[in-house]
């Protein structure tokens, strides 16, 4: 996925700010399509079907919220959060609701330009190996990036996809937040380990059969998380 293969939405009520990260992104091959306020990025995001969306929190008409959980509902396109406000709470509140990743105004556009970059190649996905994962009756295809309960296809972003492979890669290892931090977000991601926590939480909503007694994705207190249940290859 690039070049002009690849198409990204930007949704800022600020022309200034869309119209300096268009001119990043275009630098770098990406077609880029605009919105300026939250109705105008939803009805572009089903219409153009963009691989990527860079969403402003703050915009008229739909706020960035509600445009993210409603966009959650319908796809699992990645979705990169520009918030005004360095607030843990606003980031939680974006991961809870299905964002990947953030960045704070105001922003360096070469940081915004890298974290693209680094979200586009986990949604692609690209994986030489074709091994199928299981745990208990979820089945993890690396390969296609699918993940099945029973027979039942299980819709995850590309940062939960990568959260439950790594888990189900070493079943009952315990991973600390950082460790996993470094695991689905790489270098271009300067977050702090209690985003960790947030998308664990949306995770086991689409793959635990009973998310506040977790089966799957166990805790370990005071350290961070492991695969429970029975898994195998």
């Amino acid at each position: 996925m690039n070049g002009m293969t690849t198409k990204i939405l930007v949704v800022d009520d600020e022309k200034k700010i869309v119209d300096i990260v268009k001119a990043y992104l275009e630098r770098e091959g990406y077609q880029v399509i605009a919105a300026y306020d939250g109705k105008a990025a939803l009805d572009m995001a089903r219409r153009q079907s963009p691989d990527l969306m860079v969403l402003d929190l703050m915009l008229p008409q739909i706020s960035g919220w509600d445009v993210c959980r409603t966009l959650r509902q319908e796809s699992s396109i990645p979705i990169i959060m520009l918030t005004a406000r360095d607030e843990v709470t606003d980031k939680v509140v974006g991961l809870e609701l299905g964002a990947d990743d953030y960045v704070t105004k105001p922003f360096d556009p070469k940081e915004l330009v890298a974290r693209v970059k680094a979200l586009l190649r986990r949604a692609e996905g690209a994986r030489v190996s074709r091994k199928l994962l299981s745990v208990a009756d979820l089945t993890i295809d690396i390969e296609k990036r699918l993940v099945h309960r029973g027979k039942e296809p299980v819709e995850l972003t590309p940062i939960e996809f990568d959260l439950l492979k790594t888990l189900a890669e070493s079943p009952g290892r315990v991973y600390s937040r950082m460790q996993l931090l470094d695991k689905v977000q790489g270098d271009a991601y300067e977050g702090y380990e209690r985003t960790i926590d947030s998308h664990i939480k949306n995770l086991r909503k689409k793959v635990e059969p009973d998310p506040n007694r977790p089966r799957y994705i166990v805790t370990v207190y005071g350290v961070g998380y492991k695969l429970g249940g029975s898994a195998g290859a």
